[in-house]
């Protein structure tokens, strides 16, 4: 097949791979108007860009079908990670293979001395992560001075990575002659004054508006307890059983956290993190490529440029920090032209920040709740019935054990034992603390009118055993934000470190949420709150515990499946505590004490074991 517009050798090289038909970038880049100039072009991840700017740059290099003889590289691209540079060194050697292209890949983790020697033998491209490539620069390793075309590719993520300084020192070492092919996701500011100082008269191709939100891709939102998170990753790799599956998590730390419990439950997963080695890398890719592994946990800058073509679903285990990781994390699946679904687990009080992020990023996402036990374990009904249905071709001994079985058991003994062991080769779904209050929307908020209820008071009355002397706290969540107790409770042993009979009444306003536990626990409890938040005093999911001087201002509800014994605050006279009287407003619990010692001072004894999704710093991890 030929392809109009392209070189010949580059035809032969798309045909020869299968391709029929060129993608909306690729195709826009070949066009005319674009030969001989640089190009601001926004495509999505998974639309072809790597084969784009491979096309793009053939008029620069070939000549007369081939590569020239060159002693210095004469194009350079430039990508954000090492995964992401080696794909792109492998997409360029088969498409300049009848070319004679020589290519050469600078990243970290590698021998660089090797790399040296290879650009000292003359190569005609060279792929590349910006500090690496600094690197060979600086050292002289790196010739730029012939170089004809640059090409930089995910230019949106190597500025947020802080690859700014590297970028403009590269690009500042190579001749002003050159073609300047600058290729984004999106266009925010930086890129848009990046592509003023380095290109001239630019054109500007944009395919977002076709592949916006990725058309291939279904999207789900899963609504779940801050407790479940965990739980609902099991329950959605088991409810989807995809080919293979990747879970993105926000820290190099949730990544070894949940890789290590997936593993210890039967999956066969792998972990890409940045503190893993180059070679550590390569094994786990490998592993998902030959399917020895088919769960990947892996933080966002570890999982760029990764393309497994049997990747189906995509997990956000923890919530991207905004629309453009959205999309970046999700087009991990859906490429080529395949389906692929993209869950986003959303803790209840963080539903309002991912409702405005779908919005922003125009996608439309079917809100609904984790899978259960007892849906996963109807699906694998269905699957195993759908295969054991399936005709095939029995081998001789195959129907000479069959009717032995059939000799010896009745065909409903056989069915079950059959039906067991199957069940037996994969991991058990997880219960679920809580999926959700009923009444919900299409969007999964609460209808409106919803109430709660509580079980009935203790026979002591007003108060419950054990709490006659107690301290009321707040939590910044309520029905707005689908407070229930049924996560409530959890939530709260695990923050204050107290067990369940340790709380008392649970009070569910319209956003906030009042309980209460004894006066002689409540120290313990506040430095408890305090080891368990990060910065801002909060836990991942968003939710603060604050101390509630007065108690709750807002009559009682009956609350639906609530915890607590009904004990409705002290008494009028009865002695409060001293925890909820701060001087100056009240100091929340997750606040990081300040001072030397002492009362405010700095806590001792931090706690370090923390469950999975509770993370302390916010720093993305590389």
């Amino acid at each position: 097949m030929t392809f109009e517009n392209l070189s010949p050798v580059l035809s032969d090289a798309l045909t020869a791979r299968g391709y029929e038909t060129l993608t909306p970038v690729q195709s826009q880049v070949s066009e005319d108007q674009a030969k001989g100039r640089d190009l601001l072009v926004s495509a999505q991840t998974g639309s072809g860009k790597t084969v784009a700017f491979g096309l793009a740059m053939g008029d620069e290099l070939l000549e007369d079908g081939r590569m020239p003889y060159a002693t210095s590289p004469l194009a350079l691209i430039i990508a954000p990670t090492r995964e992401l540079a080696l794909q792109v060194s492998r997409e360029l050697s088969w498409l300049y293979a009848k070319a004679g292209a020589r290519i050469a890949t600078c990243v970290g983790g590698m021998d660089a001395s090797k790399e040296r020697r290879a650009l000292g033998q003359g190569v005609q491209i060279v792929v590349g992560t910006p500090g690496r490539l600094r690197d060979h620069l600086e050292r002289g390793a790196l010739d730029l001075s012939a170089l004809r075309v640059a090409v930089l590719d995910e230019a949106d993520e190597m500025l947020d990575m802080g690859f700014r300084d590297d970028l403009e020192e590269i690009l500042d070492g190579t001749p002003a002659t050159r073609r300047t092919l600058l290729f984004s996701a999106t266009i925010p500011s930086p890129i848009v004054q990046l592509a003023k100082r380095y290109q001239t008269n630019a054109l500007r191709i944009s395919t977002v508006g076709q592949d916006r939100g990725h058309g291939d891709i279904a999207y789900q939102a899963v609504t779940v307890a801050p407790a479940d998170i965990e739980g609902a990753v099991v329950n959605l790799l088991r409810l989807h059983d995809a080919e293979t599956a990747m879970l993105f998590c926000a820290t190099r730390d949730n990544v070894r956290r949940l890789h290590a419990s997936l593993v210890e439950r039967g999956f066969a997963a792998v972990a890409l993190s940045g503190e893993h080695s180059q070679n550590e890398r390569n094994a786990a890719l490998q592993a998902l490529r030959d399917r020895r592994a088919k769960v990947c946990v892996a933080t966002d800058v570890a999982a760029r440029g990764i393309d497994l073509p049997t990747l189906s679903l995509v997990v956000h285990v923890e919530i991207p920090r905004d629309a453009e990781a959205l999309q970046h994390r999700s087009g991990r699946t859906g490429r080529a032209g395949k389906k692929g679904t993209a869950v986003i687990i959303v803790p209840y009080p963080r539903r309002r920040r991912v409702d405005g992020m779908l919005r922003g990023a125009r996608i439309e996402a079917e809100w609904m709740d984790a899978p259960t036990a007892a849906d996963v374990r109807k699906r694998d009904q269905e699957r195993l019935m759908e295969k054991l249905l399936t005709p095939v071709e029995h081998e001789p001994e195959d129907i000479e054990l069959a009717q032995r079985l059939m000799a010896e058991r009745t065909p409903e003994d056989i069915a079950a034992s059959l039906v067991q062991a199957h069940r037996a080769l994969m991991p058990p779904p997880e219960d679920l603390i809580d999926n959700g209050p009923r009444g919900r929307d299409t969007a999964g908020r609460p209808e409106r009118g919803e109430r709660f209820e509580r079980p009935e008071r203790g026979a002591g009355g007003d108060q419950r055993e054990g709490f006659e002397d107690s301290v009321w706290f707040r939590l910044n969540i309520g029905r707005h934000q689908n407070a229930d107790p049924r996560w409530i409770l959890p939530l709260l042993c695990r923050r204050g470190h107290v067990s369940k009979n340790e709380i008392g009444a649970i009070r569910i306003g319209p956003k906030e949420t009042m309980f209460n536990i004894p006066r002689a626990i409540a120290d313990r409890f506040a430095e408890a709150v305090i080891r368990s938040a990060n910065e801002d005093g909060e836990d991942d999911s968003g939710v603060a515990i604050t101390p509630a001087p007065d108690g709750p201002t807002y009559p009682p509800r009956r609350d639906k499946g609530g915890h607590g014994g009904g004990h409705s605050g002290p008494r009028d006279g009865a002695p409060r505590s001293t925890l909820g009287r701060a001087p100056s407003g009240d100091r929340s619990y997750g606040e990081r004490p300040r001072g030397p010692g002492g009362p405010g001072g700095k806590p001792t004894d931090r706690y370090k074991p923390k469950p999975f999704g509770q993370r302390s710093p916010r720093r993305p991890s590389k």
